[in-house]
């Protein structure tokens, strides 16, 4: 909501404007590493964050028995 009062309604015109200034920054070949990286990145997060949750279920099953 605060977002949209600052910048506006963000339209497909904005969004092609952004994808282009991308594209003349880091070039096509660089791109693809980006998301790979940025992919890898998520899916290390994803696996922490389910690591941790299935820690706090074993400590909960510990404490019950």
């Amino acid at each position: 909501m605060i977002l949209s009062i600052f910048l506006g309604m963000v339209g497909p015109w904005q969004i092609v404007l952004i994808l282009a200034i991308v594209l003349l920054l880091f070039g096509g070949r660089k791109i693809p590493e980006l998301m790979k990286g940025l992919g890898g990145g998520l899916k290390e997060f994803k696996k922490a964050v389910k690591e941790e949750d299935d820690d706090d279920e074993n400590d909960s099953a510990e404490k019950k028995a």
